[in-house]
């Protein structure tokens, strides 16, 4: 695979004098039987300098790379023996089948006031998409997408995709690199290959599965090369479609740290691994992932991805639509048990939004002062966390937190942007007296998110529950402020199986999960439990 340094146009490696050859992929993964993510041996990285906004600041790239040189008994002349390596016979192993996963989100404080220049709180919850690779062998040169949750199973030939206009040098982008919009050139020459995509099927389903290819091969495409081997991507997802919880995010996060692993520039993650260097991955996988959300809507805001990638909480203000918005890291948000409520109720984020702005037009004073509270909500909120230090949350913090969300539901319901259904299940919650609870996203349907107290009995949950499923309600037991992007390497769990070593999950066993529920049992990285296995990147303190 191509590294994005010394390349020359054709793809092949170009060596420094004195330089060895570097093994070629099939080596480096074979070398990686302990559960360890192979990447590029010793890279040197320059001190980071990391800002509050993930879109404007710099990584720095690899300064020098050093490699061993293999002991291949033919070495006798670098480009020689790498000419010898890189073509790799039949009988060389094959990267392991491998699995990366990514969370959805909630904004938990000031949805609408954000879009007036206010502040807004999102935080990860614990449902999450789950993405299978499954390589093939060097002779299969096709790349599968298939995503069952949207009906999308699609094969392209690599060898036909437009390499000649990626590969252009004015054009081409390096893993390390900062995109902050697409290439009109790149995103068109990939459109005759979405044509096929979706035919035959409901005009909005196709647009769902022609924006998720389009991600897939704009990324596959700016970080892979025409030597990329084949496989197949599977996805499967807990998150519902089109309920405001972030579920394209969590796919260009899957996709974005699937593709960089294969070319070898992720290190870790591992539980020693130096914060400063889980921070670089995290922000490598997040900017691509922008990328890929870019193909999907346009001109995404970068919070979705933000912490889909980095897990916890994020603080976002944007008084300028012309820039990105600022963001600020929340690691210390806990680990809160919540309740995840969707009305089924459809819902236009666009009419919503516009009511707001018209309310502020005909009451400017009345909406602004709303507006305003709302985010003394939220700053509220984000100087309760940060004062949390270690992330323990106290009954009184609780509490605290608990309160807000219930202010922060009532300057939301004044702004005309509830719905019956979600104020039902606000009632509901209210009268069993278990949490506080407050609409997410746009509101005039969607879903509600409810903060569970801590010292409630669990009956009382289940009778709740079961009103909510009697009224038509989808509910979802979820924890806020989780673990950001995943890796399962290889594709190996235990989970109780009678499997030697555990049980390793492969394409038709992950298909067959029927639903959110056998897909968790499967993969699920767990509610209640870290399952064995899973590694995360962990973000740091800002």
């Amino acid at each position: 695979m191509q590294n994005g340094r010394g390349r020359r146009k054709n793809g092949s490696l170009k060596l420094s004098k004195n330089k060895s050859p570097r093994p070629p992929v099939s080596q480096s993964f074979a070398q990686s039987s302990d559960g360890e993510i192979p990447v590029r041996p010793k890279v040197s990285m320059a001190p980071v300098a990391l800002a509050n906004d993930p879109f404007t600041h710099e990584i720095s790239t690899p300064a020098t790379t050093t490699t061993t040189a293999a002991t291949n008994p033919l070495t006798t002349n670098g480009v020689h023996t790498t000419k010898k390596l890189m073509a790799r016979k039949q009988s060389s192993p094959m990267a392991p089948t491998f699995m990366v996963s990514a969370p959805g989100k909630v904004i938990v404080f000031g949805e609408h006031a954000v879009v007036h220049g206010k502040a807004a709180m999102a935080a990860a919850i614990s449902l999450r998409s789950y993405l299978l690779v499954t390589t093939l062998s060097k002779s299969q040169r096709t790349v599968t997408l298939n995503f069952r949750d949207i009906g999308l199973d699609h094969t392209w030939d690599i060898d036909e995709l437009p390499w000649n206009v990626f590969q252009q040098p004015s054009k081409k982008k390096f893993y390390y690199d900062l995109v902050t919009s697409l290439d009109p050139e790149l995103f068109e020459s990939i459109q005759p290959h979405l044509e096929s995509v979706g035919k035959g099927i409901p005009e909005e389903q196709r647009k769902i599965q022609q924006r998720s290819a389009s991600a897939f091969l704009y990324l596959f495409l700016s970080l892979g090369s025409p030597q990329s081997p084949g496989a197949i991507y599977t996805l499967r997802s807990t998150i519902p479609v089109s309920a405001g919880l972030g579920s394209s995010a969590t796919v260009c996060v899957c996709i974005s740290t699937a593709l960089l692993l294969q070319i070898r520039t992720l290190a870790g993650p591992h539980p020693d691994q130096p914060p400063e260097e889980s921070e670089v991955q995290i922000e490598r996988i997040n900017r691509w992932a922008f990328v890929g959300e870019m193909c999907m809507h346009g001109n995404p805001s970068g919070v979705d991805n933000t912490v889909s990638a980095g897990g916890k909480a994020v603080v976002f203000r944007r008084t300028d639509y012309s820039k990105p918005p600022v963001v600020t890291r929340l690691p210390n948000f806990p680990e809160l048990r919540l309740l995840l409520v969707n009305t089924r109720q459809s819902r236009s984020t666009a009419v919503e939004v516009a009511k707001v702005g018209t309310l502020k037009k005909e009451h400017p004073r009345v909406t602004e002062t709303i507006l305003n509270a709302i985010d003394d909500v939220s700053v509220s909120a984000q100087e309760l966390v940060e004062s949390l230090g270690n992330g323990e949350c106290s009954k009184e913090t609780l509490e605290h937190l608990g309160t807000l969300i219930r202010l922060n539901h009532g300057l939301l319901v004044s702004l005309g942007v509830s719905h019956p259904r979600l104020e039902r299940i606000r009632e509901l919650v209210d009268h069993a007296n278990i949490g506080w609870t407050k609409l997410t996203g746009a509101g005039g349907g969607g879903c509600a998110i409810t903060l569970l107290r801590p010292d409630i009995k669990e009956e009382a949950v289940r009778e709740l529950e079961q009103k909510l499923t009697d009224e038509g309600y989808a509910k979802y037991e979820t924890t806020l402020g989780g673990d950001g992007v995943g890796v399962l390497w290889p594709a190996v769990l235990r989970n109780g199986s009678d499997e030697e070593g555990g049980e390793e999950i492969d394409q038709q066993k992950f298909e067959n999960a029927d639903g959110p529920e056998g897909i968790e049992r499967l993969v699920g990285v767990g509610v209640q439990e870290k399952r064995e296995g899973w590694k995360f990147w962990k973000r740091t303190a800002p």
